[in-house]
């Protein structure tokens, strides 16, 4: 049995415009590197073609496998799956859409022979609509000042990692994942290029904006716990504020005789209260969802099926997934 060096990992949802495009450019950029390299795609419960055309194209090509859920559970199922599939030495993670260049892979497999475990393809901004660059700037600023884990602007799920990184990542236990954190987290050696900015060769894009602000949200929750920390100074400000208030009201009272008029006051400080209470029971809401999601320990994803068994029963397929856990 040939030895794989490097394992291509493509998370796909409804890519069916694509996909073709996209197998032909990658194979004709990986094969004059001279190394032998597996595509492993992940179909995560596309609604379109896209589960035909990968088994077409396993049926085509020795190194093409492929794994298909039975619904949608999200691309970092599918990029764990994909990282359990790989058998290579190297493992580049890259999307169906174009948008990560192919023409770049033998780029990060140089990089990697000089000795990186990790080769991030960080794209720049060219072309983004101007609300969400500075939107996501501000986000990436907000990351870097509060989450204990190094988070670049631009750096995402296209990179490069060894093996040793791989197995890092596997070996992580919980079930809600946030890869990027989680790449910055196992730490190795890395470096960054930047690339321009590629638009979708067909289709639309499957972020929207709830999906990124749901996606952003998880980041920052997923590495500290500083929302909780911030909670607890907003309350003690709160009472340091009030007890300061107090004292300025009885002074006014004993110095001027003077009784201050607090309706419209007594009404702010209970508005203003009542939202730091609520959105404070929602950041604790959250940390506690998460708790209880890792409690059940329900498998990352369900197999409908493989390019190895497209006839397994539901019940053994659930097992693989779970024994892979």
């Amino acid at each position: 049995m040939t030895t794989v060096h490097t394992s291509v990992v493509v998370p796909c949802f409804n890519e069916s415009e694509v996909i073709e495009a996209f197998h032909k450019e990658l194979v004709g950029a990986l094969e004059p590197t001279g190394t032998a390299f597996e595509i492993c795609y992940v179909d995560d419960g596309s609604s379109d073609r896209t589960r035909a055309h990968l088994g077409q194209l396993a049926a085509a090509d020795p190194r093409v496998r492929y794994t298909s859920f039975s619904r949608n559970f999200g691309k970092e199922s599918a990029m764990l799956a994909g990282l359990r599939m790989s058998a290579g030495d190297v493992v580049v993670l890259m999307d169906a859409d174009l948008q990560h260049p192919p023409h770049l892979v033998p780029r990060m497999l140089e990089l990697h022979r000089h000795g990186y475990d990790q080769v991030v393809a960080q794209r720049d901004r060219t072309g983004e609509g101007a609300v969400r660059t500075a939107l996501s700037q501000a986000y990436y600023r907000l990351v870097r000042r509060f989450m204990d884990v190094e988070v670049i602007d631009g750096a995402g799920d296209f990179r490069l990692l060894s093996r040793r990184a791989v197995n890092a990542l596997l070996a992580l236990p919980e079930s809600n994942r946030f890869s990027k954190g989680l790449f910055s987290w196992i730490g190795f050696d890395t470096v960054t290029f930047t690339y321009t900015n590629v638009q979708r060769a067909a289709g639309s894009s499957k972020w929207g904006g709830r999906r990124l602000l749901n996606y952003g949200i998880d980041g920052l929750l997923s590495f500290n716990s500083r929302p909780l920390r911030m909670a607890i100074h907003t309350g003690l400000w709160l009472f340091l504020s009030a007890l300061a208030y107090a004292l300025w009201i009885i002074a006014n009272v004993v110095l001027d005789g003077v009784e201050t008029p607090g309706y419209a006051t007594l009404i702010t400080a209970i508005v203003g209260l009542g939202g730091i209470q609520l959105a404070t029971l929602g950041v604790i809401g959250e940390y506690v969802g998460r708790i209880y999601h890792e409690a059940k320990r329900r498998p990352h994803y369900v197999i409908r099926e493989t390019d190895e068994t497209a006839t397994a029963t539901p019940q053994e397929l659930v097992r693989e997934a779970v024994s892979s856990k």
